[in-house]
């Protein structure tokens, strides 16, 4: 069991940057692989990002690749999202997501336990 809570989102403008942080409980934040997932208004909830148990391996989204870096620290049971040149249709509530699989594409349905999002905003 993981219990996870998202903190860092807000309103920028265009360009600025943004640090996600999801703070997980429990004793067993190494053995998750960790995922970034955001949901647009009206829109599904997509994939950003994800890192598996170690830190060694990330992979993301093209849309966001290049401007988004995905890190965890595992002595804190922590992961983080840097976002730098944000644009507005980065606009979304982000989720952080814990899961046991690492499959060569990321999905919803790979990871069990869920935070409660966080809301960022990117102004033009």
């Amino acid at each position: 069991q993981v219990q996870l809570v998202e903190s860092g989102g807000g309103l920028v403008q265009a360009g600025e940057s943004l640090t996600l942080s999801c703070a997980a409980s429990g004793r067993t934040f190494s053995s998750f692989t960790m995922a970034w997932f955001r949901q647009a208004p009206g829109k599904e909830r997509e994939f950003v990002a994800r890192i598996n148990r170690g830190g060694s391996s990330t992979s993301y989204d093209d849309s966001v690749k290049g401007r988004f870096t995905i890190s965890r620290d595992n002595s804190k049971n922590t992961v983080y999202l840097q976002m730098n040149s944000l644009k507005p249709e980065d606009t979304a509530v982000y989720y952080c997501a814990a899961g046991s699989l690492w499959l060569p594409v990321a999905s919803r349905n790979q990871y069990g336990y869920w935070g409660q999002g966080t809301k960022v905003t990117v102004s033009s």
